[in-house]
């Protein structure tokens, strides 16, 4: 499943969170949120194979951990995404919101809207609809031991079977292509079998009335 974790905090006030993978990806998340400061409002940071991504609007910071493969234009589009549900629901309150507050309802909606950046092709469209496709590409994707600068490494923990997920995720795309060039293939085969029987029918008739068709 190429993102794992999400998370909504104030600082580093967790209001709500959720994975869908063991691990420690959350005692991560809560170094990055130690280093991070307000004024990095859109910024990655790598872990062998995984990504950070983090979102800063109106003081909240929206995280999410996803498959390094993924790239970073989906993964901020869910952010934008969850930004946008968040603020509509809880607004200004979150600014005094104790840790955890929301997290029996908001971490319901953490876990749709994964699913569906997750499995729905056609999520990276979304972008496009919004105003065009964001150029996540400009800045540094940063080293995360690099960033918390604490002089330890940190290793990433991650159940072994999200790589499968991750796998069964990659092989769906495929088959979504594989049926569209199948039926292309089809539809093609179909023209070219009525337009051979159309030929075929008209030569009898020329035959029978003439090439005109007017002996009949």
């Amino acid at each position: 499943m190429p993102i794992l974790y999400a998370l909504v905090a104030r600082g580093t006030a967790v209001l709500a969170e959720y994975s869908s993978t063991s691990g420690n990806a959350s005692q991560i998340a809560m170094r990055v949120l130690e280093a991070t400061t307000e004024a990095e409002s859109r910024v990655s940071y790598s872990q062998d194979r995984h990504q950070f991504h983090l979102l800063s609007t109106h003081g909240i910071t929206y995280l999410c951990m996803a498959d390094e493969a993924f790239g970073r234009r989906i993964p901020f589009t869910f952010l934008e995404d969850i930004d946008t549900q968040f603020e509509s629901k809880y607004g200004p309150e979150a600014q005094t919101a104790m840790a955890y507050a929301y997290n029996s309802q908001f971490s319901k909606v953490l876990k749709q809207q994964m699913d569906y950046y997750n499995t729905n092709p056609d999520a990276d469209a979304i972008r496009k609809v919004r105003g065009g496709i964001l150029d996540v590409k400009r800045g540094m994707v940063e080293n995360i031991d690099k960033v918390l600068d604490r002089g330890e490494k940190i290793e990433l923990l991650v159940d072994k079977a999200d790589n499968l997920q991750g796998d069964a995720f990659r092989f769906k795309k495929s088959a979504v292509r594989l049926k569209h060039a199948q039926w292309w293939n089809n539809a093609k085969l179909w023209l070219t079998l009525f337009f051979g029987l159309g030929v075929v029918i008209y030569i009898v008739l020329a035959v029978l009335c003439g090439a005109k068709l007017d002996k009949c």
